[in-house]
């Protein structure tokens, strides 16, 4: 002891230098940090954080920290770890808006708290501590804190916008919606690490801002942009995957990010889904919006232009514009600080390539404030979708006189375009209508004003005459669909206001289409002249199933009867027009699923399907889709005969527990778009 004593004594003059400080481990906590910051459902090792919030690192060291000592965290990121953050718990505790305290210390093992700032660039990043190299983790928006520009008040919607893995996309058209189940999977392997390496060209600030972050993933969704998915609406998929088969963003991301290749091929609720699912990951909340009767308007001012022969036909080559039965996009929450204040909170994001916006194709983000307002000069692209979401529609009849043509105005609907604007309900497996918060009610002084805004004068005053003399006829039709297999009948009520018989003549043009309006052949026409008598007549049009049962298969998509009809009263030559949509409705699709399961244990599910048409249904597919399987798996099962039915039983193994949904589809060339789920609880 006394020898000890001696040499500490001996020591002092030199103010006893101490061991140098020796950083021995790091523990980022991820499993606490990851609860905290919701963030525990990611299928990474590495830890993942949001800005803005607390998180605690544990520094085992060689020795306990002294008074003057440094300990330097070293936060860096970007390309080449060229911007960073200094931290030092023992002097500048502050930097950059971060900050770092010691919330306790236990001989030489530290507890540190770190606080990112709110408006911290997004990606990730490396950490040194006292030049130890210390791990990874990632840094994401952050909707749970008030000072980030994403933040969500309601705790149910960030449940939804953020957190929920499945969902829908609204599809058919305004009167006949239909669900198709869609697995966004944002936590899935991969899809974190594809989002940020679509982002790797972005500028160290640009990746703290959610606008400029979601218009560079909305613009790398598409392969147009050397990005992620390749648009095909041709009806020819062989050299890919048909845009009707995908149930699921994770897939695709998962392949891009693989093969840095694009994927073959989308539509634009393929789009949609892959843009939700990347917007959910980077931690900005997003949802998948559908726009009925949505206006693709090339002449820009706010008409769409539909020109019809005498028989009712579309006459292509005049008809430029064109109304798709269905468009969707995504919305993103955010507050808009690059805008005059009142443009906070949704924007619409649109991936599907169409439109041009600074020297890419990419819509948005646009805010619904402004959508609303007809503001059409507020970025981004805000035009272009008040164009989809609004405008008046015109049928043209051209006549033929004397080998000069001559259009004649036979119906203008002022509240045809941007029909029941969906999106899945907060917290319930619903479908809502969010129509009003892009648009005042149809005919109301505010939409009215909103279009003259857009229009940038009084909607009416650039087109003298083009209304039409109010017509002494009302029609519309009754039926929405048609059975698969069976004749199409149309419903046809005429009103009048006058009860005198009086003769009408009816032309009534069938086409078969795809959603986007785009005409793949004509069913035929059917043309009758009817005595009516009474204010209100029904008149019944029908045409033999035979009609389109064997075009079914001319293209690999899903597709529509649409109608044109025009009416002539005899006695007066007054002209009427209007179309309709029909869609078709599908045989019974039985399948029988369990409703639990086991992991690592095959699961059983059988489905049996009944082929009512007359004609063979061919390159038949059963697949099944879910986040407790590791794939998509699909098995193909050739034809089905006429009349007949086929039953399949599919095996596949959850790998995943917890309450998951499973897909299951039947698919063929000609019948698409048959599907059935279950929510199946799957146990360890």
């Amino acid at each position: 002891m006394a020898c000890q004593s001696q040499e500490s004594a001996l020591c002092l003059p030199t103010s006893c230098v101490l061991t140098a400080l020796v950083v021995y481990s790091v523990n980022l906590e991820k499993k606490e940090n990851a609860a905290a910051h919701h963030t525990s459902e990611f299928q990474t090792q590495k830890l993942v954080l949001r800005r803005g919030q607390i998180f605690n690192l544990k520094v085992v060291l060689n020795r306990p920290l002294q008074p003057q000592d440094e300990l330097k965290l070293v936060f860096s990121t970007g390309e080449r770890m060229s911007h960073f953050v200094e931290l030092d718990p023992m002097t500048s505790f502050r930097s950059k808006g971060w900050q770092v305290k010691i919330t306790k210390q236990s001989g030489g093992e530290v507890t540190l708290a770190v606080i990112s700032a709110a408006d911290a660039m997004v990606g990730k990043y490396y950490l040194k501590v006292n030049e130890s190299k210390c791990g990874i983790f990632f840094l994401l928006f952050n909707p749970w804190c008030a000072d980030d520009s994403v933040y969500m008040p309601s705790e149910e919607e960030r449940a939804e916008y953020i957190l929920n893995d499945t969902g829908y996309i609204y599809m058919g058209f305004a009167k006949q919606i239909k669900e198709k189940p869609w697995t966004f999977g944002q936590f899935e392997k991969h899809i974190l690490k594809c989002c940020f390496s679509l982002l790797t060209h972005l500028e160290p600030s640009e990746l703290q801002s959610p606008v400029i972050v979601s218009r560079t993933i909305c613009t790398m969704m598409c392969a147009v942009n050397n990005g992620v998915l390749v648009g095909n609406w041709s009806g020819d998929y062989s050299k890919g995957t048909a845009p009707y088969v995908w149930t699921s963003s994770v897939p695709i991301l998962q392949q891009h990010f693989i093969t840095k290749e694009p994927v073959c091929f989308g539509q634009c609720w393929v789009f949609s889904g892959i843009l939700t699912t990347a917007l959910r990951a980077v931690g900005i909340p997003a949802r998948s919006v559908t726009n009925f009767e949505s206006a693709h308007d090339t002449g820009k001012n706010l008409i769409v232009d539909i020109y019809l022969d005498e028989s009712g036909k579309t006459i292509t080559h005049l008809t430029k514009d064109s109304v798709w039965n269905f468009h969707v996009w995504t919305d993103a929450w955010m507050k808009r600080q690059d805008l005059p204040q009142g443009h906070d909170g949704w924007q619409v994001l649109d991936a599907t390539p169409q439109e041009i916006s600074e020297g890419g194709f990419r819509t948005g983000p646009s805010p619904l404030s402004a959508i609303r307002l007809g503001k059409v000069e507020i970025q981004y692209d805000t035009k272009f979708v008040f164009t989809e979401v609004n405008g008046d529609k015109f049928i043209w009849l051209v006549k033929q006189n004397q080998g000069r043509e001559k259009n004649v105005l036979i119906a203008v609907e002022t509240a045809s375009i941007g029909k029941n604007i969906s999106t899945k309900m907060v917290g319930e497996n619903k479908r809502e209508d969010i129509t009003l918060q892009y648009k005042f009610p149809e005919g109301s002084p505010e939409e009215r004003k909103a279009m003259e805004k857009a229009a940038g004068k009084h909607p009416d005053e650039d087109k003298p005459g083009r209304r039409p003399v109010n017509s002494m006829l009302q029609i519309h039709v009754l039926q929405n669909s048609v059975e698969l297999g069976y004749p199409v009948t149309l419903t046809l009520v005429l009103k009048r206001k006058t009860a005198t018989p009086q003769n009408v003549n009816i032309s009534c043009s069938l086409d078969l289409q795809t959603y986007t309006g785009s005409q793949k052949t004509n069913l035929g026409i059917i043309q009758r002249t009817v005595q009516i008598q009474g204010q209100e007549s029904e008149v019944v049009l029908s045409m033999d199933a035979n009609s389109y049962i064997y075009k079914l298969g001319m293209v690999d998509d899903e597709v529509v009867i649409k109608g044109f009809i025009i009416t002539e009263i005899v006695e007066t030559g007054d002209k009427v027009a209007t179309d309709t949509t029909l869609s078709f409705l599908y045989p019974a699709f039985s399948v029988e699923m369990p409703d639990t399961g086991k992991v690592n244990w095959p699961l059983l599910i059988t489905c049996t399907f009944k082929n009512t048409l007359p004609i063979p249904l061919t390159n038949i597919r059963f697949s099944v889709e879910s986040l407790a399987l590791s794939n998509m798996q699909s098995w193909d099962q050739g034809t089905v005969p006429p009349g007949q039915s086929i039953t399949f039983q599919m095996k596949c193994t959850p790998v995943k527990s917890g309450p998951k949904k499973f897909i299951v589809k039947f698919t063929s060339r000609q019948v698409k778009e048959v599907h059935a789920e279950k929510i199946i609880l799957i146990t360890k």
